[in-house]
């Protein structure tokens, strides 16, 4: 009987469902030699592991990876934590790696990431829970071996950078099963003084079994609990340990704590007289401003003078003279110009103006101008005006309509 194919994709899903049901490869640990490695721009590792007869491809993401604290190249030989699982779109099985560790380490190393991962999940490592670092620290204890080259590096460092800090020194282990009672005992000593500015603690470098002093969870705890700000300085850069990330500031090493801790007398120098010159300047500038605040109210005192005032009050009032003779010329000529008008019109309409030409006014005896031959008779008496005088004349005869003749 034929069955129905599967799509490529559905193959490498069951695939992946067969592999992850699998209890062995949900949770394995592989040894073997890392070759191919690539740290890609995303953060995430990309390697293989392989032995004489073998291969497997690994993939580590960003957020697992950014904590391993020794460099990871090709020829390294490496255990590694994680699950198989299948990548459907190529249908690469590989190896997604959750920790690695260098091969050898063993039981330490593993101790050392399960205490890591507890502390971190309580908080210990916390940015917020930081203490800030003085910055003049006049007393500085200092926390490890008498006898090393971390108490003279760090001694040198001091006096050279800062002299007028005082060093108070506890000697302690810093290796072997009693070393963690001894720092401990050290920390808390100089933290109850309540005279230290800034406690360094810890030792030049070493092998992972040398360093694990700074990694007991009881020196965790104390660095943590402290009321003075702690400088972790244990072994070189490249070593890292639990104080180094329970304490309020990882120095990479013993010297560099000593830098860290203090400010460097050459550099204050200079910054006080940049500040002197900062402070000559704005004293300099405070006192033109002030010179300047000075004229200004010195203008409105003028300004409010009753002097000044009645000054300006003449002024204005020259002012309104002066426009109001502006304003009285312009009405007087505006009325002239008016007045002409008008007797320009009266004379248009003043009948005496048609005697200059040649015509006359006939009136009857009261004086009333007569318009028409209805309102005059025979034998009436009329007045004849004329532009130089008056002629009496008497009604003879009355002819109506445009030609009449004498009759």
């Amino acid at each position: 009987m034929n069955t129905k194919p599967l799509k490529v994709s559905e193959v490498n899903q069951y695939i992946k469902r067969v592999i992850a049901g699998d209890w062995l490869l949900s949770n394995i640990r592989v040894e073997g030699e890392i070759s191919n490695f690539k740290h890609h721009y995303s953060g995430h590792m990309y390697f293989s592991l392989k032995d004489e007869r073998g291969k497997l491809k690994c993939v580590m993401f960003k957020n697992d990876n950014r904590h391993i604290n020794f460099d990871i190249k090709d020829g390294l030989n490496v255990i590694c934590n994680g699950y198989i699982s299948v990548y459907e779109r190529e249908g690469d099985y590989q190896l997604y790696v959750k920790e690695i560790e260098k091969s050898g380490i063993g039981n330490l190393y593993i101790a050392f990431e399960e205490l890591k991962r507890k502390l971190e999940r309580e908080g210990l490592f916390d940015e917020e829970n930081k203490k800030p670092l003085p910055t003049f620290p006049m007393k500085i204890g200092i926390v490890t071996s008498s006898t090393g080259a971390a108490i003279k590096d760090i001694i040198t460092v001091i006096k050279r950078r800062f002299p007028l800090a005082d060093m108070i020194i506890y000697p302690v282990l810093v290796q072997g099963p009693q070393a963690p009672f001894e720092i401990c005992k050290g920390l808390e000593s100089l933290d109850k003084r309540g005279d230290i500015d800034v406690i360094i603690t810890g030792r030049g470098g070493g092998s992972i079994e040398e360093l694990f002093a700074f990694n007991d969870e009881k020196v965790a705890r104390t660095i943590y609990n402290m009321d003075t700000p702690v400088i972790s300085a244990v072994g070189h850069e490249t070593d890292f340990t639990i104080a180094d990330f329970v304490a309020d500031l990882r120095a990479p090493t013993p010297s560099a704590a000593a830098e860290l801790a203090t400010p460097e007398r050459e550099k204050l120098i200079e910054d006080l007289q940049g500040k002197f010159v900062r402070l000559s300047n704005s004293y300099r500038y405070l006192l033109n401003d002030h010179n300047v605040r000075l004229m200004y109210i010195k203008r409105s005192l003028d300004f409010y003078n009753p002097l000044y005032q009645l000054q300006e009050k003449i002024q204005e009032l020259d002012g309104l003279f002066k426009r109001l003779n502006q304003v009285l010329d312009r009405k007087i000529e505006y009325e002239k110009n008016r007045l002409s008008n008008l007797i320009n019109k009266l004379n248009l309409l003043n009948p005496t103006t048609s005697l200059d030409r040649g015509y006359s006014i006939l009136l009857d005896k009261d004086g009333n101008m007569i318009t028409t031959i209805a309102s005059v008779a025979d034998k009436d008496e009329l007045r004849l005006l004329l532009k130089d005088g008056i002629i009496h004349v008497k009604v003879v005869n009355i002819c109506k309509g445009e030609f009449c003749h004498d009759q």
